[in-house]
């Protein structure tokens, strides 16, 4: 694996949404939202399960490993036909295994051996990310505000996806069309969130960079289509 390569690829394809869609994904996407509260559950589990055995065998179970490497590529493809994407009208399918046709794809490269002291520290070691991947994934943050008849009053600001999903809707119901800036940058900031959670879920010991690699073609993919004998 080069330098620039990182062992998860996350691509998507924009596959133009409609117009008037949007308005009713949340209600579209309710038995996913359940299926996958249970899944992430489960991811929890398997985590937990992981650590130990990596603790004492320097490996990650391959049935465990493809398992939670298959709830990442259910929740990639829900979160880009919903509101962390909007990239496509095609309705995810059930499923955790990999979908060759689908617009959003997530692949992971399964480690033959981990470091066995790190999922130790992988918690501490990833806290700068968590400060950026926050702030642009998350509801924002909260600002402690004095005033002279209430104390400690927080403020929320929108997470930067958000607010560019937001408009990405707005300009949908109006041109139909996606704005490929805003596509390229929702994409990145998605691709940095997941390898964020493939590092602390014990997936892989390579730190994840600080780069936001826009546009749909994961940079790690490309690589290796790249390399000689590929």
């Amino acid at each position: 694996m080069s330098p620039e390569t990182y062992p998860l690829t996350v691509n998507a394809r924009l596959d133009q949404p409609g117009r008037w869609l949007w308005l009713v994904k949340w209600l579209l996407l309710i038995p996913h939202y359940i299926v996958l509260a249970l899944l992430w559950l489960a991811f929890l589990i398997v985590t937990v399960i992981a650590f130990f055995a990596i603790l004492f065998t320097a490996r990650y179970p391959k049935a465990l490993f493809d398992f939670n490497a298959g709830v990442l590529r259910w929740s990639w493809r829900v979160s880009y036909y919903g509101y962390s994407g909007l990239g496509t009208d095609r309705y995810p399918p059930f499923t955790l295994a990999d979908v060759p046709d689908y617009p959003a794809r997530i692949n992971i490269e399964y480690p033959q051996q981990l470091n066995r002291w790190l999922p130790l520290i992988k918690w501490l070691l990833a806290f700068p990310q968590y400060l950026i991947v926050g702030a642009l994934l998350g509801s924002g943050y909260a600002v402690n505000a004095q005033h002279t008849d209430q104390a400690n009053v927080s403020y929320a600001g929108p997470g930067l996806v958000g607010a560019i999903i937001l408009i990405v809707a707005v300009a949908l119901l109006f041109t139909a069309r996606y704005p490929a800036g805003l596509y390229d940058l929702v994409v990145g900031v998605n691709r940095w969130a997941y390898r964020l959670l493939v590092y602390v879920a014990l997936m892989t010991d390579r730190y994840p960079p600080f780069r936001l690699d826009q546009g749909g073609d994961d940079p790690a993919a490309v690589a290796a289509a790249d390399e000689p004998g590929a």
